[in-house]
């Protein structure tokens, strides 16, 4: 008791770590960073144990390139897919067949439907035409030769579920395997879904087994599970790798299971796994919260995947394999063609077939091995964190350093082997980032604790710059303290001038000390934000706050950051004034201009008062451009060579101008998304603006106008269009001049 009284500090340090791990496990404050190292760990265990053996039990009949070159492109006609079923049932004798394609209109490649036309118009009385249309409508009617080849056959067809606003749906739903009065009145968290695309009503009926073939993809655009059920309008649909096992079963019902509730005081929610029951017998799935199951994933995927044959379905088409070949195999319908887009990103693959992650399900189903988060994965994670970090927090500070290494290496192998055997004993996953990062963290924080107290020149910088710079920048630099100082000295680096537009108008309308508290709430969101992004305060000027990238800790990513802080900066004031209407209080604007290039910054001022500052000539360009801002009704306008630093946005020139006291002409750009987000609608935007500005500069008004009336419809609230259409009105009137460079001049700061 005495030792730990001595070291109560330390071992109140330890336990932070073990509190933020708790208050992760608990949702209380879940770190994005710990879920991304879980999935982490999840990928890595999963390659590191996949059996890597071919499962020869599933088949994948493959719409690959080689079937689209001797077939035609997708859809063939149905007429084709019959022949395709047929040889599968009759001469193969397979003994399940799933489509992971959706058959959501009419095949009218073969004219039946021109002829009929014709038949009741043009040739209605050209002799023997109607006769001779009804002897060939059974073998032109492609979707009925289709639906008789699947009839009465163990086929199991595709469809998927959507949700968007309107819940639009296509096709013909299978009867739910679970109505939702099934559920007890239990708000279980199962993917929901407002609409679906699902097969013709012809195929739906011949075929009525039917599963969903969605997956879930994970915050970081990764499949790693897929569900089991899901619900729509109340009720419970199975999917394709599900409703092809039941086939394979012997069709089993399909009914919830829950958890025992006997040490629970308050009931649980949850769906902790399917029944399928046949009988007296009951056949138990378990599934996590959602009603999934992750993907067992066998190998590598794909045809050299290893993990399930592959045979071309021109092949089978074509008869090409032996008679009975496929005797009794589950066979799958699906495509490897990257231009039919039925490709995943996985754990085990960045363009891994859709078909192959529900034949994964099937072979773990068939095999009794499913692999799950279970529901009381937030239950385990509490105890080990809770058990390992007081064992840590309460060992390491009586133990000296080579013992204290040792006792944190046993527990994090103990933690490791544990989560290790319950996955491959018993299939289940469960967290692991938090406990590591937990012990690793507080190892870390108990062998640094008596280097708190940090040199003397360290707490002078950190005293010096404390006030200019962000604190993360400030622990960069007290680690090297001697190189930084107040020096002036020249370097590339970015600068922002943001201006709020309509203060004069809130300063008329609110008193003094609203209208402080007003500016205070501004300026610390937008001040938030420059630190985020390691930027550095200069000043704040009145309504306008100047800021600068790139010193005192150089960085490459200057002008990249100062574009990010920027768009975060006019996000937040879009929230802020939506907090403002719904207060009643005025809406402000936001001007920003950004420049980048040679500066000198250092301590300058006078003997009386000094401050850390940039000066020079792209200084006073970035102040040029922000006042732009208001002239061209954008937000963010950026200098060329700004913007050639940040090439991971995408923007849109806005001018080329000739600023006061420049000769020279400069390009200005605005910023539209970063250049992950960017979309179809946004890319069309920015080409047939740059097709509007050639045009522009050629003096080509005619183009200029057509051009301009498209990007309007785009975009009709957008200011910058009219501005143009008022330029181009104007200059039409002029002459045509060979001299002009295509620049505006402002004269004016």
């Amino acid at each position: 008791m005495n030792s730990i009284a001595k070291h109560w500090r330390r071992i109140a340090v330890t336990l932070i770590p073990v509190l933020l791990a708790l208050l992760h496990a608990t949702g209380v404050a879940r770190m994005g960073v710990l879920q991304r190292l879980d999935d982490i760990i999840y990928d890595a265990r999963l390659q590191a144990t996949m059996p890597r053996t071919l499962d020869d039990r599933i088949v994948i009949i493959d719409i690959d390139e080689k079937s689209l070159a001797e077939l035609g492109r997708w859809p063939w006609g149905r007429n084709k897919l019959a022949e395709l079923v047929d040889t599968l049932f009759l001469d193969q004798h397979v003994a399940v067949l799933g489509f992971d394609v959706v058959f959501a209109e009419a095949d009218e490649s073969s004219g039946l439907a021109r002829l009929n036309q014709l038949a009741k118009q043009e040739l209605k009385d050209y002799p023997g035409f109607s006769e001779r249309l009804k002897q060939l409508q059974p073998e032109l009617d492609f979707d009925a030769a289709f639906a008789r080849a699947i009839a009465n056959r163990p086929v199991v067809m595709g469809y998927y579920l959507t949700s968007d606003k309107e819940g639009r749906s296509s096709g013909v739903l299978p009867v739910p395997v679970l109505p939702g009065s099934a559920l007890q009145g239990r708000q279980i968290k199962a993917t929901s879904w407002t609409g679906y695309g699902a097969n013709i009503e012809q195929l739906a009926l011949s075929a009525p087994m039917a599963g969903f073939f969605n997956s879930i993809t994970d915050g970081d655009g990764v499949v790693r599970s897929l569900p089991l059920l899901a619900e729509h309008k109340g009720d419970y649909y199975e999917s394709i790798a599900l409703a092809m096992f039941r086939v394979i079963a012997g069709m089993p019902t399909v009914a919830p299971g829950f958890s025992n509730e006997r040490f629970i005081a308050k009931p649980y929610q949850g769906m902790d796994r399917v029944l399928l029951k046949q009988g007296d017998k009951a056949l138990a799935i378990p599934v996590d919260e959602r009603v999934a199951t992750l993907v067992p994933y066998r190998g590598y995927g794909g045809v050299s995947g290893g993990s399930f044959r592959y045979i071309s379905a021109t092949d089978v088409v074509n008869k090409r394999l032996p008679s009975g070949a496929l005797k009794d195999k589950v066979v799958l319908l699906g495509t490897t063609a990257p231009g039919l887009l039925d490709l995943r990103v996985t754990p085990v693959g960045e363009t891994y077939p859709g078909v192959e992650t529900h034949a994964n399900i099937i072979s773990s189903l068939l095999d009794g091995y499913v692999l799950v988060r279970p529901d009381y994965a937030v239950g385990y994670e509490v105890v080990v964190v809770l058990l390992s970090g007081l064992l840590l927090a309460f060992g390491l500070p009586l133990l000296s350093a080579p013992r204290a290494v040792l006792l944190s290496v046993a527990v994090l192998g103990l933690l490791v082997a544990m989560n290790l055997w319950l996955y491959l004993g018993y299939g289940l996953v469960l967290p692991l980032a938090s406990v590591l990062a937990m012990a690793v963290t507080a190892f870390g924080l108990n062998m640094s604790y008596g280097y708190f107290v940090e040199s003397r020149s360290k707490r002078e910088l950190a005293n010096l710059f404390g006030t200019y710079v962000p604190p993360e920048l400030v622990d960069e630099m007290v680690k090297d303290p001697d190189s930084y100082s107040m020096q002036a000295t020249n370097r590339e680096m970015t600068v922002m001038f943001c201006d709020m537009r309509g203060f004069t108008k809130m300063s008329e309308q609110m008193e003094p000390i609203q209208l402080q508290a007003l500016l205070t709430g501004v300026f610390s969101r937008l001040t938030m934000l420059i630190r985020a992004n390691r930027g550095t305060i200069d000043k704040y000027m009145g309504d306008c706050v100047m800021a600068f990238w790139g010193a005192p800790v150089e960085t490459a990513e200057h002008a990249h950051l100062a574009v990010k802080s920027a768009m975060e900066m006019a996000s937040a004031v879009r929230e802020i004034n939506a907090e403002h209407r719904a207060n009643g209080l005025p809406e402000i604007g936001i001007g920003i201009g950004l420049n980048t290039g040679s500066m000198c910054v250092g301590d300058m001022g006078s003997n009386i008062r000094r401050s850390y500052t940039v000066i020079g000539d792209a200084v006073n360009l970035g102040s040029r451009l922000e006042g732009l801002s208001k002239v061209y009704g954008v937000d963010i306008v950026v200098s060329e060579s700004a913007k050639k630093l940040a090439s991971d946005f995408v923007w849109q020139e806005l001018d080329k101008v000739r600023v006061k006291g420049k000769e020279q002409t400069v390009s200005i750009y605005g910023p539209l998304v970063p250049l992950a987000r960017i979309n179809s609608e946004i890319a069309e935007e920015v080409k047939t603006w740059a097709a509007f500005l050639r045009a522009y500069r050629a003096q080509n008004w005619d183009q200029a106008d057509v051009l301009l009336i498209n990007l309007m419809r785009m975009n009709a609230k957008k200011y910058l269009y009219q501005l143009y259409s008022e330029r181009v009105a104007s200059m039409r009137l002029l002459p045509f001049d060979p001299g002009w460079d295509g620049a505006t001049n402002f004269e004016t700061k």
